[in-house]
């Protein structure tokens, strides 16, 4: 049990990297809200198969709301909502790769609103996995050619980071709110309550303010399930490890989506990567690795 957060977390990012690109083929023609409609819109019928599921195994109740639970459950479906967004809105202006890149400055921020507002343990050694990784992060993004391009994608890059930090501390807050002896019930009724709200708010606003967009969405509904299906199943992985692990452990083994999205930007998008970029990615990996032997479990 001790290492099966490694196990999810490795899943949720080979998952969320397939559903980035998939979003990022939808967004020219749906635009950045329509794509990020698509991963909540078509990943909530999957969220609660996979509750009925795992009900059906336990043969247990649904847990009971409590205010705690419903407080930051808001937390992390809101934020996560605009950090999609703006990360969407990132790759419109820079490589894929690179997108992914000022993302993982995420775990930073995770660990110090970990800290701050759930009391997750920061070690030193914790932190010095997460610096490293860090380097990597500057080695990736800060150069020549991405100042050229002004400041708009980093901030858009960068505060996609902060909101996404923002939502892991919201969705662990959720699952240990929850009290339950059962991870498994706790985390997928918290994915499921999550993108329930989510669905709820955006179909609402589509629906007052740009139906277009909305009958576009259905009208690309065979590519559209097919990214909410591997949202949510990434999304699953993400919580079943949120409910074993730190949020800060979790996000900074999840910089292996790096050299997941390096994959995607070779052989899909036909995008190179410097020795610059690589030399920052095998960093990333050594402060993810690090994280593994001495992040603290949650």
């Amino acid at each position: 049990m001790s290492f099966l957060w490694v196990a999810f977390t490795l899943l949720g990012a080979a998952g969320q990297t397939a559903r980035n690109t998939m979003q990022r083929e939808l967004t020219p023609k749906l635009g950045a809200l329509g794509a990020t409609l698509v991963r909540f819109l078509f990943g909530f019928p999957f969220a609660l198969v996979f509750l009925a599921a795992v009900m059906l195994a336990t043969g247990g109740s649904l847990p009971k709301i409590n205010t705690d639970f419903a407080l930051w459950t808001a937390l992390g479906a809101l934020t996560q909502i605009a950090a999609t967004a703006l990360m969407l809105k990132t790759m419109e202006q820079r490589s894929f790769v690179v997108t992914v890149a000022y993302l993982k400055t995420e775990p930073v921020l995770v660990a110090l609103m970990g800290l701050a507002f759930l009391h997750d343990p920061l070690s030193l050694p914790m932190g010095l996995a997460i610096i490293t990784a860090m380097i990597g992060v500057a080695l990736i993004s800060v150069k020549p050619q991405a100042l050229t391009g002004g400041l708009k994608p980093a901030l858009l890059g960068l505060s996609s980071a902060a909101l996404f930090a923002a939502s892991a501390i919201g969705y662990r807050g959720a699952i240990l709110s929850l009290h339950q002896a059962s991870f498994v019930v706790a985390a997928t009724f918290s994915l499921a309550a999550g993108l329930t709200l989510q669905t709820v708010l955006l179909l609402a606003w589509l629906l007052l303010f740009r139906r277009r967009t909305l009958s576009a969405i259905l009208g690309l509904w065979k590519p559209s399930l097919t990214a909410g299906f591997t949202g949510a199943a990434a999304s699953q992985f993400w919580f079943l490890a949120f409910a074993l692990a730190t949020a800060a452990s979790v996000r900074t083994l999840a910089l292996v989506e790096v050299l997941f999205a390096q994959g995607v930007t070779r052989f899909i998008f036909k995008q190179n990567t410097t020795r610059r970029e690589a030399l920052g990615i095998w960093l990333l990996l050594a402060g993810a690795a690090l994280i593994v032997w001495v992040g603290p479990k949650g």
